[in-house]
């Protein structure tokens, strides 16, 4: 992450966002974090946020890849980052 976002405080904010109801998306996340977490950049982080929005078992169908995204979730950040937490999921 880039300038201010770079800071610690930030990160564990942006991983405090990320925490969910449902355990499997908190499994997951917390992979991803593990893999990725101290090099996301900006764009990434972003994208990370927008995911955040979604039901958890909207989150859950995208991040197992049962859907893909749609709407204005249709994006290369938002694919990348998917991809990268389902690249984990298969690695773990």
């Amino acid at each position: 992450m880039t300038q201010e976002a770079d800071t610690p405080l930030n990160l564990g904010l942006l991983r405090w966002r990320c925490r969910r109801g449902m355990l499997e998306n908190d499994l997951l996340i917390e992979r991803f974090f593990s893999c990725y977490g101290d090099n996301l950049s900006q764009p990434q982080a972003l994208a990370l946020l927008s995911l955040m929005e979604l039901s958890d078992s909207d989150l859950l169908d995208l991040l197992m890849a049962r859907k893909e995204p749609q709407g204005e979730l249709d994006t290369p950040e938002v694919k990348a980052v998917l991809e990268q937490i389902r690249q984990v999921k298969v690695k773990k």
